[in-house]
C-alpha cells in the first residue's frame, strides 16, 4: 500500500459534507461568542464569558461541518475510509446496512458497517489519533457496543442511498 495515503488523499470515492445553509448556526455562533467576549472586555463584567464560552463550544464542535472540500467518508482498492477512524479493509467487512430512524418530526439514515474481525486487524490504517486541537470536535462516526461502525448520512453530499450502493457495489467487487 502507498505510504502516501492519508485522510486527505485517500483516492477513489469520497463524500464530503454538503455546503448548505443549514450550517448557517455554526457562523451564528462565532459571532455570539464574539460578541459576548466583546461586552465581557469592555464591561469588565465575568458573566458574560459563560455564553461566550458556550457559544464557542458549540462553534468549536461543529467546525468539521464547515470542512466541505476535505473528503469525510470514503472507498478505494483497500477498504472503507472514515475520517477521524481509519480504512477498514474489505475482507474484515460482514455487512453494510442503511437504518432509517425516526427522530421527532424526521427520518435519519445511518450507515452501518459491521465487522467480522476485530478491530485492530479490521484496520489497515487507524487514524483514530487526531491532533490535540481536534480531540473535541464532531466525529462522524461512532461504535455501538456490537462492534459496528455508524456514521451519520444526513449531513453529506450525496444521498443516503447512492452511498450505499457504491460502497455494497465496491464491497462486493473487492472482496471476490
Amino acid at each position: 500500500m502507498s505510504a502516501t495515503l492519508d485522510e486527505r488523499n485517500a483516492g477513489g470515492y469520497s463524500v464530503a459534507y454538503v455546503r448548505e445553509d443549514i450550517y448557517f448556526p455554526v457562523y451564528i455562533s462565532a459571532a455570539l461568542a464574539a460578541v459576548f467576549c466583546t461586552a465581557a472586555w469592555i464591561t469588565g463584567a465575568v458573566y458574560w464569558l459563560l455564553p461566550a464560552l458556550a457559544a464557542a463550544s458549540f462553534t468549536y464542535y461543529n467546525i468539521p461541518l464547515l470542512e466541505t472540500g476535505r473528503p469525510t467518508i470514503g472507498a478505494n482498492q483497500y477498504g472503507i475510509f472514515i475520517q477521524a477512524f481509519g480504512l477498514i479493509r474489505w475482507r474484515a467487512i460482514e455487512r453494510i446496512d442503511v437504518v432509517q430512524i425516526a427522530e421527532r418530526a424526521m427520518t435519519v439514515h445511518e450507515l452501518q458497517i459491521v465487522l467480522n474481525a476485530p478491530l485492530r486487524s479490521a484496520l489497515v490504517v487507524d487514524w483514530r489519533k487526531q491532533p490535540i486541537y481536534r480531540l473535541l470536535m464532531r466525529l462522524p462516526w461512532h461504535m455501538d457496543h456490537n462492534g459496528a461502525v455508524r456514521i451519520g448520512l444526513e449531513p453529506f453530499d450525496q444521498p443516503p442511498d447512492v452511498i450505499h450502493r457504491t460502497f455494497l457495489r465496491m464491497w462486493r467487487f473487492y472482496r471476490s
